[in-house]
C-alpha cells in the first residue's frame, strides 16, 4: 500500500541554521503573561473595607475635652484614645486605638501630641478613658 508520503517519510530531519534554544529559554515562551497588570491589586483595593466615622454626641465630646485637659497636666496619667483615621483611597477610614501619656494639647492646630512622638487631630476623637497616673509625673 503506497501513501502520498512515501517520498518523504524516510528523509532525515531538516535542521536549521540558527542554534537551538535552551530549555529554559523555551519555557519562557509559554509562562503566564499578565495581560492585566495592577488588576489583581485593583481588586483588592475595592475588597478592602473601610468604616464610617463615629459621631459621638455633645455630652461625649466634652468627656473627652475633659479627659484630655487632665491626661495633659501632672501626673499625666496613662489615657487611652480611640479616633478615626480616614482612608486616603477611599471613603471612609479606620478606627484606631492608642495608648500612652499626652506630652501636650495644642489647641490652636487642634492636635494632641503624645510622649512616643504621635500626633492626633483632636477632631478625629471620639472616645478616651485614663487609665492610671504616671510614675514620673
Amino acid at each position: 500500500m503506497s501513501s502520498p508520503y512515501d517520498d518523504i517519510i524516510h528523509l532525515p530531519r531538516p535542521s536549521s541554521a540558527r542554534p537551538r534554544m535552551s530549555m529554559a529559554e523555551r519555557a519562557a515562551q509559554f509562562s503566564p503573561f499578565a495581560a492585566l497588570s495592577g488588576h489583581s491589586a485593583a481588586i483588592a483595593e475595592t475588597a478592602r473595607l473601610t468604616e464610617a466615622r463615629p459621631s459621638p454626641d455633645e455630652a461625649c465630646l466634652q468627656d473627652i475635652n475633659r479627659l484630655l485637659q487632665e491626661a495633659a497636666l501632672p501626673p499625666r496619667p496613662r489615657i487611652r484614645i480611640r479616633y478615626f483615621r480616614p482612608d486616603a483611597r477611599k471613603s471612609g477610614g479606620a478606627c484606631v486605638e492608642h495608648t500612652g501619656h499626652i506630652r501636650k494639647l495644642l489647641p490652636a492646630e487642634q492636635l494632641i501630641l503624645m510622649q512616643d512622638g504621635t500626633r492626633i487631630p483632636m477632631n478625629d476623637v471620639f472616645s478616651a478613658e485614663l487609665l492610671e497616673a504616671s510614675p514620673f509625673g
